[in-house]
């Protein structure tokens, strides 16, 4: 390669590992797997060695990748929280062994290495006061991190207090387990919500929360792998001190293999890679550490990573099979996912006989037909993917896969909405979707109904109490006592809460829906508009577009879903049951607000901003979420941000909580 494409090679791959990195560090929504990371960052460290003049301390190669975040107090790491350079194959890990066995030679010191899981986590330092927890942070960029104290006090593996009254900093990753990952993006799922890429993400995410009840909430776990420092013991092994660290109280790395020699460190390498489906955390990659701390010392660093410690990563697995069949699933939102049926293959420990094939635009993209042969991979631990189709084993017996366009399960029509890449099933009383159903119409924002949580509609689908949504109106208190050891309170708050959601107002019946594209906002444009159940099902589209708010994609998917025949037969079962089916007729004539726009943003004192909004909509008047020049009004409380900057940049008129009450009087 010229000088003059090396430089240019050089710049697209920091611009692009940037990127990538922001995505993965800061972001926490990676674009790429890891593997296609790295192998960019091993040409562009393959091209800084061989054009040593383009070198730049800003590259990536030569610093750690994360950022402190907004939000956070920064924390100056007293040891830095160095990287590691990652090898693919063990020839470079026997030439990182030749340099530090030259070195450990010359100092007249036997070598030991300790080989450790690679954990997929998110890096963070604990500090200890006479024992106590006093502070925690994230590596952030190596040398400045976040002090996320608060979020990791409610990880139970971490002590506040130790068995001894030491000073120590230590350094561990915080994870979230497969089996509780899985549960994570279920629950998600259901909420719909974005799903998580990858366990490691989901931790970061959950550990850069403002609020630490929410970090609470997920199912974080630390595992400790490192002493960073210690003014009140010495250590001269690794090994040692992570077996210190236990006796402390720490949950210290279960993996982790004293060897005397490069060999059985290999060894120690492979046996992770064969058990690595086993375990209960996700890896990705083995760790090889010098064990003497004295060596480490003469052995130093490089501005990013250690040279005493090097990280294996596996190489991605790859293997032909047969592609049998496609078939559809339809998950807890209705979304319907092709599942490649796969001749059983073992890879990366694993027997594959199944994967999922994603959507429809994938299917098109690897131009996949049922009986080609294709390439599976799995990397470490994530999901196995199909990478590619072997075209030359084509016979021409293969067939076309199409999309189902109704729905495989009840039958009800699937669509595939403009801008989006997946097919869904609108039968409100599919049974596949049947859960998140029936969470989202007692949800507080729909029907209300306190009580009826995840575990109780659980129960009820279990036990076949409820078959539908109806269902629930024709439950007795008998019935919640079944579910609870001495219920009788709790059967008879339930049942009252379920009995007075019949009076619910119109909106909060539509919201229940669950109508794509509809929330509260717009199931209350929808009542006060139509009056009555029956005038919104017997709406025509045209009437439906010229409703406040209400767009050709919305108009078209509540017009649709009114013509379904399940949609039909359960609010004829929900009228039955003696559910509200029309809105009352507003006392309060006042319009004073109709035709204005008000944003509000910061905290209010007075008010939330649900109760700021439902005034504004009482007096006729509509709330957004941005300003834009239709914006009449900006309600601002105190640290009001960019909404209010953006206000006075347009000339929008700014009011306080003071004139919004004298508007109201």
């Amino acid at each position: 390669m010229t000088k003059e494409n090396a430089e240019k090679r050089i710049k697209e791959l920091r611009e692009l590992t940037e990127y990538y990195a922001g995505k993965y560090y800061d972001d926490d929504a990676p674009e790429i797997s890891d593997f296609e990371y790295d192998m960019l960052m091993v040409e562009l460290r393959n091209l800084e060695n061989e054009f040593p003049e383009f070198l730049d301390k800003d590259s990536l190669t030569q610093k750690v990748g994360g950022h402190v975040k907004e939000g956070f107090e920064k924390v100056e790491h007293e040891v830095p929280l160095q990287s590691l350079l990652d090898i693919f194959n063990f020839d470079d890990l026997k030439a990182f062994d030749e340099r530090v066995k030259k070195v450990a030679d010359e100092n007249n010191t036997v070598l030991k290495y300790v080989v450790e899981t690679k954990i997929d986590g998110l890096s963070v330092s604990l500090e200890y006061k006479n024992g106590e927890f006093v502070r925690g942070a994230t590596r952030g960029n190596g040398l400045v991190g976040e002090d996320i104290t608060e979020n990791l006090k409610t990880i139970s593996h971490i002590p506040q207090k130790l068995k001894e009254n030491i000073d120590i900093i230590v350094r561990g990753e915080v994870f979230i387990s497969k089996e509780g990952f899985e549960k994570l993006n279920e629950e998600r799922e259901i909420l719909e919500q974005p799903l998580f890429a990858n366990a490691r993400n989901a931790a970061a995410g959950s550990l850069r929360q403002l609020d630490s009840r929410e970090t609470a909430k997920r199912p974080l776990d630390i595992y400790i792998f490192n002493v960073q420092k210690s003014d009140s013991i010495e250590f001269s092994s690794h090994y040692e001190s992570l077996k210190y660290l236990e006796k402390l109280g720490f949950n210290v790395n279960p993996v982790k293999v004293l060897c005397n020699t490069i060999d059985e460190a290999i060894e120690a390498i492979n046996k992770i890679g064969d058990d690595r489906e086993s375990l209960s955390f996700g890896i990705d990659g083995a760790v090889i550490k010098v064990d003497d701390l004295r060596l480490r010392e003469i052995l130093g660093t490089n501005y990013k990573t250690p040279k005493w410690a090097i990280a294996y990563k596996y190489p991605p697995e790859k293997k032909e099979t047969k592609l049998k069949d496609i078939i559809c699933q339809v998950g807890r939102t209705g979304a319907i996912t092709p599942m490649a049926i796969l001749e059983p293959v073992r890879v990366a420990g694993s027997l594959i006989s199944k994967t999922t094939l994603h959507n429809e635009d994938f299917i098109k993209e690897k131009d996949l037909k049922i009986g080609d042969t294709v390439v599976i991979q799995k990397a470490g631990d994530v999901i196995p993917e199909v990478v590619e189709v072997v075209k030359d084993k084509r016979t021409g017996i293969e067939k076309e896969f199409e999309m189902p366009k109704v729905c495989p399960v009840c039958g009800a029509d699937a669509v595939r909405e403009e801008g989006e890449a997946v097919w869904r099933c609108i039968g409100i009383e599919c049974s596949a979707k049947l859960f998140r159903s029936i969470v989202h119409f007692a949800s507080r924002e729909a029907m209300n109904i306190k009580g009826l949580g995840y575990s109780i509609i659980d129960e009820l689908l279990n036990r076949e109490l409820i078959k539908n949504i109806a269902d629930l109106y024709s439950l007795t208190i008998d019935d919640f006592k079944s579910l609870k050891k001495d219920g009788k309170k709790f059967a008879q708050n339930l049942y009252d809460a379920i009995s007075e959601s019949k009076n619910n107002e119109l909106y909060r019946l539509i919201n229940a829906l669950g109508i794509r594209h509809v929330g509260v906002k717009g199931a209350k444009i929808l009542a006060r508009k139509y009056k009555s159940m029956d005038n919104l099902i017997n709406a025509s589209y045209e009437s439906l577009l010229m409703t406040d708010d209400t767009g050709d994609i919305t108009a078209n998917t509540i017009y649709e879903f009114f013509r379904q025949e399940q949609t039909i037969d359960l609010i004829n079962r929900l009228k039955a049951a003696g559910v509200n089916m029309i809105e009352e007729e507003d006392e309060n004539s006042d319009n004073r607000f109709d035709g204005m726009t008000f944003v509000l943003t910061g905290a209010l004192e007075k008010y939330t901003r649900d109760e700021a909004g439902e005034i504004i909509e009482k007096f006729g008047g509509k709330t957004s979420g941005s300003v834009s020049k239709k914006t009449t009004y900006v309600l601002a409380g105190e640290d009001a941000g960019s909404k209010l900057d953006k206000a006075n940049k347009l000339g929008i008129r700014v009011i306080s909580e003071t004139e919004f009450d004298e508007m109201i009087l």
